[in-house]
């Protein structure tokens, strides 16, 4: 039989949080797929160039604060 040293996963004894960053992320760039694929399904814009990228700007904004915000659960997490 193997030993069961030091090579085997241990248990956590901290309980796993929710780390939001991920899911946030998932959204946002569904979204952004969904008006992309919208514009290119239309026979017009559904938005114009210059209404969508303020929109993308802001997002990865967002985005981008969630992942900071988040940093620490993420380290724990490892």
């Amino acid at each position: 039989m193997a030993e069961s040293g030091g090579t085997g996963m241990r248990k956590s004894s901290r309980r796993s949080r929710f780390d939001p960053a991920g899911p946030v992320t998932g959204l946002f760039f569904m979204a952004l797929a969904g008006l992309f694929l919208a514009d290119g399904l239309a026979d017009e814009n559904v938005l114009s160039a210059t209404t969508l990228l303020p929109v993308v700007l802001i997002g990865l904004g967002l985005v981008g604060t969630v992942r900071v915000l988040t940093r620490s659960r993420r380290r724990d997490l490892r």
